[in-house]
């Protein structure tokens, strides 16, 4: 390694600070939950009001989960040693595959390491160069790098604008295209937003297109019993793609759910599932009980939403400026990159952790703090963490 290769990679780095879009990792020193012990440089707060996980049903440390995840090290072992198609795979995996299908209306499904791996396998196998695929503007990053790797022609529309969605279907269908894929998230990350799929979807058998929805943010609690997006607003899609790392468990662990042909062909072809191990037998028996709690869990997402509710009215009476939705993430818009890390600063020597969301997360000038709601906060943790807002925003002048 050369000083001077070094000598340039010191000064991005140190132009990122003062930029202030430096991100900073702070140690949980306790299982995720609720309330979780943070450190951070040096200093340990204890019974921390936890509003930036994505564990929307509050089942990272769930006892049963717990459970079948420790049950599993005795009767299958610690972790697999091998790719799938080798010698990587165990009747659960294919239980988990079939389960998931199963409960996500579709035939089949294939697991991968993570979301951003399936993301990353879907495009290239299934398009080529005489195809298309048109992708809303505010995709998730995997989606936006798995169609850079494949050779279809590539077309982007305004975050759900169905005005450019039909352009550049006309465009594509004009040009020649064998086959046209919409891609869209099924909830936008960044803002809570829910993609228009009856309208994707309504388009897309005008112009006889394929449509693919990341619904990371809405399995196990958006639609009936948490069945995603399409439940949610029932229609269907060909391809859905997903996570176990959210509201099913919070670990890791992606999927792609399809018709039979399109997973039988990405078990020959997909890079990311070819030459990554499979999934460790805890990951996946704790799968398995994830999905008959979230069947069964009417109860959480009901107390996921009255909290998303008591939440959105307690932040809009304080006076923060809030991104309108239905969905359990909430963000707090403050503009400023700096001032969204000084607000989580002084929010997390109140007592709450949250993390300020900044250029290249959202665009410049879009910085803001990103709360998530989930089933395991109780109303006392609500009103402790908005009075906390209330005083931090004062702090740093958020709050008149």
């Amino acid at each position: 390694m050369t000083k001077r290769f070094l000598d340039q990679i010191r000064e991005t780095l140190t132009q990122i600070d003062a930029d202030g879009l430096m991100k900073r990792e702070r140690l949980i020193t306790s299982p995720q939950g609720g309330r979780i012990t943070v450190s951070q440089n040096g200093k340990t707060r204890e019974n921390v009001v936890n509003l930036c996980a994505n564990n929307y049903l509050g089942l990272a440390d769930n006892a049963d989960l717990i459970k079948a995840a420790k049950d599993s090290y005795d009767a299958q072992g610690y972790g697999m040693a091998s790719v799938r198609f080798i010698c990587g795979t165990k009747d659960i995996h294919r239980q988990l595959e079939q389960r998931l299908a199963g409960f996500l209306g579709k035939d089949d499904s294939i697991l991968f390491a993570a979301c951003f791996d399936a993301n990353g396998a879907v495009f290239e196998p299934l398009l080529g160069p005489e195809d298309a695929v048109i992708s809303d503007s505010l995709n998730h990053a995997s989606i936006i790098d798995g169609i850079r790797l494949c050779k279809a022609r590539r077309f982007r529309y305004a975050n759900s604008n169905m005005g450019e969605l039909e352009d550049r279907l006309k465009e594509a269908r004009e040009g020649g295209a064998r086959h046209i894929m919409i891609a869209t998230d099924g909830v936008f990350s960044m803002d809570g937003y829910l993609a228009k799929l009856p309208e994707i979807t309504a388009l897309a058998e005008k112009y006889e297109a394929l449509v693919l929805i990341d619904d990371c943010h809405a399995t196990g609690f958006m639609g009936p019993q948490g069945r995603g997006m399409p439940a949610h607003f029932g229609v269907d899609v060909d391809i859905l793609t997903g996570t176990l790392g959210k509201a099913l468990g919070g670990a890791i662990g992606g999927y792609i759910a399809g018709p039979q042909p399109v997973i039988d062909l990405l078990r020959q072809r997909a890079r990311p599932y070819l030459f990554s191990n499979s999934l460790p037998p805890a990951v996946v028996m704790a799968g398995l009980k994830a999905l008959d709690l979230v069947e069964a869990g009417d109860d959480l997402r009901q107390q996921l939403f009255e909290n998303t509710a008591y939440w959105r009215a307690g932040l809009t009476d304080l006076g923060f400026d809030l991104l309108q939705g239905e969905h359990p993430i909430v963000p707090v818009m403050l503009g400023d990159a700096r001032l969204s890390q000084d607000m989580a600063a002084a929010l997390f020597d109140l007592g709450v952790y949250v993390a300020g969301f900044f250029f290249p997360v959202v665009p410049k000038g879009r910085a803001r703090i990103r709360t998530q709601m989930n089933a395991a906060l109780t109303r006392a943790d609500l009103d402790f963490a908005l009075d906390a807002f209330a005083e931090a925003g004062r702090k740093t002048g958020v709050l008149s």
